[in-house]
């Protein structure tokens, strides 16, 4: 079989009670889940795709229905290890939505923590625990990392009602809180940070709001004094 009719789609019928489209999602699944295993083993670099389909318990063929190579089975690794967090955060902010801000950020932090780390794998390639391969690899996690930050970002300014796009603070301070939040989750699953799981969550939720609120504080001050 060639690599072009690997790539068409199987007809649309059900098969043992799933349709087709089932099917191809778990296969797509279960290899992403298999890279994410190489990822973390450090392997990475020596896979290949007849490697990754074996661990993964699929034919070569099926590789090519959903990944054009290696790289995009990476790339949507790390994505969807993103979209995990992205979702699980902005439910907990939703669910907390008419709650104190102290509340809504304690929730968000449990999320975050909670899927970063009930799968210490996925903190380990998001975060940047392991190399995932090329420069190009590197670059992917950097751009989901702070499309992440931003839409965490947007939500704490909408709490705040405050728009800091004119401060310094504006431009450091996503990178400085999403830096230091990755590498304590990171250092808590490899044993760096000798602390509960509910400490970790307890300790984000307090660092989070004593720099939002305090960056808030200080950018309202210099708006004050500069209202041009």
């Amino acid at each position: 079989m060639s690599r072009n009719d690997a790539r068409n789609p199987e007809p649309e019928r059900t098969y043992r009670g799933q349709p087709a489209e089932a099917r191809r999602a778990q296969r797509r699944g279960r290899l992403i889940d298999a890279a994410i295993d190489f990822m973390t083993d450090g392997e990475w670099r020596l896979v290949t795709v007849e490697k990754l389909c074996a661990a993964a318990g699929l034919n070569k063929r099926y590789f090519y229905e959903s990944f054009d190579g290696l790289d995009a089975v990476a790339a949507a690794a790390i994505d969807d290890i993103a979209e995990r967090v992205q979702v699980a955060a902005l439910a907990a902010l939703a669910e907390t939505a008419a709650d104190p801000v102290e509340r809504q950020a304690h929730a968000a932090a449990a999320a975050v923590v909670r899927t970063l780390t009930d799968d210490p794998r996925r903190a380990r390639v998001l975060l940047g625990g392991v190399a995932v391969g090329s420069t190009a690899h590197h670059l992917h996690r950097a751009r989901v990392i702070r499309r992440l930050t931003a839409v965490l970002v947007g939500h704490a300014r909408s709490v705040h009602d405050v728009r800091l796009e004119s401060d310094p603070l504006a431009q450091l301070a996503p990178a400085f809180m999403i830096g230091g939040t990755a590498d304590a989750i990171l250092a808590f699953i490899e044993g760096r940070a000798v602390v509960t799981h509910d400490e970790l969550v307890d300790s984000l939720a307090t660092l989070w709001l004593l720099t939002g609120n305090g960056a808030v504080d200080l950018a309202q001050q210099r708006a004050a004094a500069h209202p041009d």
